[in-house]
């Protein structure tokens, strides 16, 4: 293949690649806009081992794509959906790690002779390596291997301030007098530096680190395509980068908290925390009779959903009981918060999965005005999206964070395990509230029980 078929097929992967991120736009499309996105990474592929390009080892590199496409396929398939922010995590570190060990391996063969090759290298190495170990402690948080409460360690300011510092300066020595050993250790630092990152990182602010690292790994992509003389990796990672940097602005705008607050809540210790225990203060249980009549006598009814129904993988039955109300002439609509879930779009995936309408998926700026005239509001599996604290208590992790306004609404119930509080590790005083009903226990067999009692209604 000459060098014009080349860049042709590289167009032709970076039209698809965009074309994939408009289709990731909407839930309606998005399906096609990640096949679209998986065809042009295949297209380029297939084209780089078409170029000419001179390629050593081609067995072993033959023989990595095929174990990584069949670890990447087996983890795909067998993921729950309550993983798939782990799973994403742990897929943008691993491309910020592959980042960085291409372009150490570069300058151990081409050395740094060329000044600007070499500053695109040391960025690669440093950015990969902080989305690498930061992506890691995401995925530990998540998966809850580690505690989802802030980690501050002793004078952890101060060492993170050192080690920033170590980085920069390592890296500026290095591009002017470069060496291998200094490379190993700018590695090292860069490593460090992530993890002391994302430690101070608490439950409510993982949405937007989730994010920011897939923005870092695009960024290091795109530095290594230059180091290597990819096009594609240029056009590829620029476009991850540039819609991680813009999907880390709204995600932090819909947190109502500034991108500062993320970046340097290492430096300061700002960021929010996790977990915690409930109170025992008195709550208004219901049944699930009690619960399906007031749905089935109501004129309006909200379904606020939330990472516990993913847990439960209940969103089939909820989507059952939604047409039940339907039918019975029930106006029902669900409510989706930016940051529901552990990611963006967590929720809008899932219930898509149980084939919801995409019309009754309303997002908050269209469907809090619509709380206040609503007779019931079912929340399954929320607590920090509808928590009244984001607006009243300046103390609290989520002060400032747009909610979902379910607290104007006549009736609200609330189907939760138990009284523990949600990943943001504050109460919610809804629950306390005498217009508010819980039913205790898993949501989908709670939800099970709701459908067959509205059978009798």
């Amino acid at each position: 293949m000459n060098g014009t078929w080349t860049q042709i097929g590289y167009l032709v992967a970076s039209v698809l690649f965009i074309l994939a991120l408009k289709g990731l736009s909407s839930p309606r499309t998005a399906r096609n806009g990640n096949l679209l996105g998986a065809l042009g990474a295949v297209i380029g592929t297939v084209v780089l081992f078409l170029s000419g390009i001179p390629l050593n080892n081609l067995a072993l590199i033959i023989a990595a794509i095929a174990v990584g496409s069949a670890i990447g396929a087996v983890s795909a398939r067998r993921v729950k959906m309550t993983q798939m922010p782990q799973l994403v995590a742990l897929f943008n570190g691993v491309g910020g790690g592959a980042a960085a060990l291409i372009s150490v391996i570069e300058y151990l063969e081409v050395g740094g002779e060329d000044k600007l090759a070499l500053t695109a290298t040391v960025f690669t190495v440093v950015v990969g390596s902080v989305s690498f170990s930061g992506s890691i402690v995401t995925f530990l948080k998540l998966q809850e291997v580690m505690t989802t409460r802030p980690v501050i360690v002793p004078a952890g300011k101060y060492v993170t301030i050192l080690v920033a510092v170590a980085t920069v300066g390592g890296a500026i020595w290095l591009v002017i007098a470069p060496q291998t050993w200094l490379l190993v250790a700018l590695l090292v630092l860069a490593l460090v530096f992530g993890v002391l990152f994302v430690l101070p990182v608490g439950g409510a602010d993982v949405p937007i680190v989730i994010s920011l690292l897939n923005a870092f790994t695009g960024l290091s992509v795109a530095a290594s395509g230059y180091v290597l003389g990819n096009v594609l990796l240029i056009i590829a990672g620029t476009l991850v980068g540039a819609s991680g940097t813009l999907l880390t602005r709204e995600m932090a705008k819909a947190m109502g908290r500034p991108i500062t607050s993320t970046l340097f809540g290492a430096f300061s210790g700002t960021t929010a925390g996790g977990g915690g225990s409930g109170s025992d203060r008195p709550v208004r249980s219901g049944s699930a009779n009690d619960v399906a009549i007031m749905l089935g006598f109501a004129s309006k009814v909200i379904l606020v959903p939330g990472y516990g129904l993913a847990v439960a993988q209940a969103q089939n039955v909820l989507r059952e009981l939604a047409d039940m109300l339907a039918e019975r002439g029930v106006e029902v609509d669900y409510a989706i918060h930016p940051v529901a879930g552990r990611m963006p779009g967590h929720m809008n995936v899932l219930l898509a999965e149980a084939s919801v309408p995409y019309e009754q998926l309303k997002e908050m700026d269209e469907i809090n005005p619509e709380f206040s005239s609503t007779d019931v509001v079912l929340v399954v599996g929320a607590n920090d999206v509808v928590n009244p604290a984001a607006r009243t208590d300046k103390s609290a992790p989520i002060y400032g964070m747009p909610i979902l306004n379910v607290d104007q609404a006549q009736q609200v119930v609330f189907l939760k395990r138990s009284m523990r509080p949600g990943f943001a590790g504050i109460e919610n005083e809804i629950l306390y509230d005498p217009k508010t009903m819980l039913l205790f226990g898993d949501a989908k067999d709670s939800l099970t029980k709701v459908v067959a009692a509205l059978k009798a209604v």
